[in-house]
């Protein structure tokens, strides 16, 4: 089997180390020269992707509207298997189904990063405790979908979750996209001149994200607006829900109105809620 991945940045990168773990031997291609040269001389991809009509198999690791200039653009071999890894679903799938391209186009959304970029931050173990969400319609090619999903558990992840494009760019929109939005607008308050010495954990994880790459990321934010204001509007509802509480507490010197916003959310939390896959069409394989 012949792979290709497209985009040698942290993702792609990562995803070309995990594939030479597990004995596949890809090559690569990217839009600038200086992380190709980077990934040949490291031994993260055997060579030079030249003509896309020789590979079996080709991931795509580059931004959303790259990606799909890329795969609506490219001469792949005649049945291909062409996966993209955006954080976005819907907005490729609608852009390749409507081109209808010789190909099997399949989903794909590695659940895995850090809060660095670039390939020489790659690694061959960043998926070893990932979930990969897969994406399905009423086009996919099962074929395809079964080498993907092999492909998969070769390279390490612990689980794939299936779900059509339209649940993911919902869930990820509330998991991913507003984690970064609410981390980018933590930081962004006087306070947080001076505070060396003041930081804990708590600190940490809120603020660890919060230098993402904006060009990166407003693509992925105008991408999936829909989904993402409807989870920032739940946000800003749940702390307007909190604030007026906090005022009434402050005016009346009694805190019971406070707690009981912790307490729903400690439930809510204790629950288990964000691991509770049933529902929605989705379908989780555990792989180790």
């Amino acid at each position: 089997m012949k792979i290709c991945v497209a985009g040698m940045g942290l993702i792609g990168g990562s995803l070309s180390m995990a594939l030479g773990r597990a004995g596949y031997k890809a090559d690569g291609y990217n839009r600038s020269a200086k992380p190709l040269e980077y990934a040949l001389n490291h031994d993260i991809v055997g060579g030079v992707a030249q003509n896309f009509g020789c590979y079996d198999v080709v991931f795509v690791a580059l931004p959303p509207k790259a990606a799909v200039d890329f795969i609506l653009n490219t001469n792949f071999k005649s049945g291909a298997i062409v996966a993209d890894i955006c954080g976005v679903k819907k907005y490729i799938e609608n852009a390749v189904l409507s081109a209808d391209k010789d190909i099997k186009y399949v989903g794909t959304h590695p659940m895995a990063g850090k809060e660095v970029s670039g390939i020489e931050n790659a690694c061959a173990d960043l998926f070893d405790r990932a979930s990969m969400v897969i994406t399905r319609n009423i086009y996919t090619d099962e074929s395809a979908l079964n080498i993907i999903k092999t492909l998969t558990a070769d390279m390490g992840f612990a689980r794939i979750v299936e779900c059509s494009a339209e649940v993911h760019d919902r869930k990820i929109a509330y998991t991913s996209q507003l984690a970064h939005v609410v981390s980018n607008c933590y930081v962004n308050d006087p306070e947080i001149d001076g505070c060396l010495g003041f930081t804990g954990g708590s600190f940490q994880d809120m603020t660890r994200i919060a230098g993402v790459d904006e060009n990166v990321w407003a693509e992925l934010y105008l991408d999936n607006a829909d989904n993402l204001l409807v989870s920032a509007e739940n946000l800003y509802s749940s702390l307007g829900v909190f604030i007026s509480a906090l005022n009434r507490a402050k005016t009346d010197g009694d805190a019971a109105g406070v707690r009981k916003i912790l307490s729903v959310g400690a439930e809510a939390y204790r629950n288990g809620k964000a691991n509770n896959f049933t529902g929605n069409g989705i379908t989780v394989t555990e792989l180790k």
